[in-house]
């Protein structure tokens, strides 16, 4: 589907059911689907996204198409959701695709990589830039349909035993990060570690590993990694925009009829909007919160960052090499964040950077 064909329907289309809809509602068939989330329900932004979208079906459609969500593990784990929606097993799940490098580099591109785009670009490019037409192209080979439901903005760095203060003190850190970031952490000497979400702690605690990094303050305070590693560094550099989505099994997609598919287009619109928000919204008093119980603030230092921004161009241009899917998608993703950059600076920078220095002045 083409952006202008998606905004007009998650705008006309949902605005012109929401007038209609229960004379509407009562032509359409009665569905049940369910959602598998790769996120647990503790996890009430993430796992919550998912409830918001399945939740607007829901009211939007007078209750004849209803979603159930699931958590993490409650009918397949965080890393087997994909496979659920694309063999048929559930209809539709609410995950992060970069989970997916194993069976292809790729997935990681519609999600987030290692300076990426952050979370405003990231709704650019999908909506206008192209972005969500080169994701379903590819996605479809995958028997998968896309839409984009949830960000985080940009991550924190994550939660170390020991302070980072130079590349070399990274070498053999056992270090829970997922996706292309921990191919780009390798380079720099990093075991990287991929684990589900409620097994970060214990690992962490028994010492199986030696950091981990999950989201920011608000979900990295309810996962408690404040009481076993106190070093918590920023920014997340391989997040600055995740994108999560609502991937549907793309053959069930295809046979909604036109009106649920608009309702389903807007749905996901509201809860990638309204989980963004929620970050913000709360992230600032679960920093204030999450220093006071002893985390000890650090920034990655100018070397750090300049030698993962070299790693991961060197591994971009070894994966454009391989892969023709991976190059499509990252060239047209590097060529709008280079643009973005060139506005941002103007206006969106100074004008931050500004109000934080008048912050600081009191």
């Amino acid at each position: 589907m083409k952006r202008r064909q998606f905004l007009t329907a998650a705008g006309v289309g949902a605005a012109a059911s929401a007038v209609a809809m229960p004379a509407v509602a009562q032509s359409m068939p009665e569905m049940r689907w369910r959602l598998s989330s790769g996120f647990p329900k503790s996890l009430d932004t993430l796992y919550g996204a998912g409830e918001t979208f399945a939740k607007y079906v829901a009211e939007m459609t007078d209750n004849k198409f209803q979603i159930q969500a699931f958590g993490a593990g409650e009918i397949v784990g965080t890393f087997q959701a994909l496979d659920a929606v694309s063999n048929g097993t559930v209809e539709c799940a609410h995950t992060a695709s970069y989970y997916y490098v194993g069976k292809d580099p790729t997935f990681a591109i519609p999600c987030a990589i290692p300076f990426g785009l952050n979370a405003r670009q990231m709704n650019a490019w999908m909506y206008h830039g192209g972005g969500m037409d080169l994701a379903n192209e590819f996605y479809a080979k995958h028997g998968l349909f896309a839409l984009p439901a949830g960000n985080t903005g940009t991550q924190m760095g994550g939660w170390f035993r020991k302070e980072i203060k130079t590349v070399d003190d990274l070498k053999g850190v056992k270090m829970r990060i997922a996706g292309i970031a921990g191919q780009v952490m390798a380079k720099l000497g990093v075991v990287p570690q991929q684990l589900a979400g409620g097994d970060i702690y214990p690992a962490l605690e028994r010492g199986t590993i030696d950091s981990a990094e999950w989201v920011g303050p608000y979900d990295d305070e309810k996962l408690g990694f404040v009481k076993v590693a106190p070093y918590y560094y920023y920014p997340g550099w391989w997040e600055g925009g995740p994108m999560f989505h609502v991937y549907f099994n793309q053959q069930k997609w295809n046979d909604l009829p036109k009106l649920y598919k608009d309702i389903c287009m807007s749905a996901a619109a509201h809860a990638n909007v309204d989980a963004q928000a929620k970050y913000d919204a709360r992230n600032p008093a679960a920093l204030r919160r999450l220093v006071s119980a002893g985390a000890q603030l650090r920034p990655f230092s100018p070397e750090l960052m300049e030698a993962a921004y070299k790693a991961a161009n060197e591994l971009y241009d070894e994966l454009s090499a391989k892969s023709a899917d991976w190059k499509k998608l990252y060239e047209s993703m590097r060529a709008f964040r280079n643009e973005e950059y060139l506005w941002f600076q103007v206006a969106e920078y100074t004008y931050d950077n500004f109000m934080i220095r008048a912050r600081a002045r009191g």
